[in-house]
């Protein structure tokens, strides 16, 4: 079987593999049409274990993907850990499958310039705000500067309002953040999270990153979107080393 899937554009060795879904290619129905990925969000379970049938074969995976419980914080999951809440997951060997489940927020691959460590990050504007990329860079050996960043489907910056706490919470940890928001009236703005991940990246010394642009919000044909449906599933970004 063939998915529809989005595949990162970013230079890293052939042996790290990486995608994210899209809606398209499985058994859920409506408003779950049709890859949902997720089991939180009211779909049947069996069609979600379909799902991520398809998912496994189509792909050839090694393994189950961790799928994580998330809660937009900052923990950083890996293979040897069971339980908990994580919104990052980290892997230095092969044959892990890390995965994190979207419908608006920003999913972020990281993997070394060797090629023997990778990560990715769920980053809502909760997260990300709070230290969750910084989180999974903290986990590499790899210096700054052989880290490789992509960013993934995510609400654009034309269709993300947010208030002012928003805004003052990323203007809390650098004031350069300013530049990722656009005044609508008062009181609120238009975010953009590729441009405060890409800042938040930078600070840290990681600059080879790609991705963005992909808006979850103005594509439904492609993309769940949470902003736009309310009621929606979710697709998943997977990153994973072959042996």
């Amino acid at each position: 079987m063939t998915l529809p899937l989005i595949i990162p554009d970013w230079a890293v060795l052939p042996g790290v593999r990486a995608v994210v879904t899209t809606r398209v290619g499985g058994v859920s129905q409506a408003p779950f049409d049709t890859f949902n990925l997720a089991t939180h969000v009211g779909d049947d379970p069996c069609a979600v274990g379909e799902n991520r049938r398809l998912l496994r074969e189509a792909l050839s995976l090694p393994a189950e993907p961790l799928w994580l419980d998330q809660v937009h914080g900052t923990a950083v999951c890996d293979a040897t850990m069971t339980g908990g809440c994580f919104d990052a997951a980290f892997a230095d060997r092969p044959g892990v499958v890390l995965a994190v489940l979207t419908a608006d927020c920003l999913p972020v691959f990281f993997a070394s310039s060797d090629g023997r460590e990778i990560g990715v990050a769920h980053a809502g504007w909760r997260g990300l705000a709070a230290g969750v990329l910084e989180a999974v860079l903290d986990r590499f050996a790899a210096p700054p500067g052989a880290i490789r960043a992509w960013l993934g489907p995510a609400i654009g910056p034309s269709a993300f309002e947010v208030g002012e706490e928003v805004r003052a919470a990323f203007l809390a940890h650098a004031p350069e953040a300013a530049a990722a928001f656009v005044p609508t009236h008062p009181g609120h703005w238009l975010a953009d999270l590729f441009l405060l991940a890409r800042q938040r990246l930078a600070a840290r010394g990681v600059h080879a990153v790609t991705g963005g642009g992909l808006c979850t919000v103005s594509d439904p044909a492609r993309f769940y979107s949470y902003r736009r449906d309310g009621v929606t599933g979710r697709m998943a970004s997977l990153i994973w080393r072959d042996s």
